[in-house]
């Protein structure tokens, strides 16, 4: 899995058209929380999953996960982690929730 910065508003209009060729995955991280590291640390041992990881530091950038819980008509979780593809979300978890599995099953729908 490629881990990449989430830091722009304009970078969730890229994520969804990115999720019409591959599955793309927006974690919202909280850096201060340690059941978003351990969250963190399983998504990171997920390499065999084929997918763009954006990481949001949700610290840093609280307005774009405002605009990620607009968007996406979800409520703000932390840690939360969204698989988009084909432009919608597919799969949404939090806490305990967020792992290899629930990727994977993503995927088969």
């Amino acid at each position: 899995m490629d881990f990449k910065d989430l830091d722009s508003a304009i970078q969730l209009d890229q994520i969804e058209q990115l999720s019409h060729k591959s599955t793309q995955l927006i974690f919202k991280h909280s850096t201060r929380c340690i059941i978003s590291s351990m969250a963190l640390k399983r998504l990171k041992s997920c390499t065999s999953i084929e997918a763009d990881c954006w990481v949001l530091d949700l610290l840093a950038f609280r307005s774009i996960s405002n605009e990620i819980a607009q968007r996406y008509h979800t409520e703000h979780q932390s840690p939360q982690l969204f698989v988009i593809r084909n432009g919608r979300v597919i799969g949404s978890a939090s806490h305990e929730g967020i792992d290899c599995d629930f990727i994977i099953t993503c995927h088969e729908k």
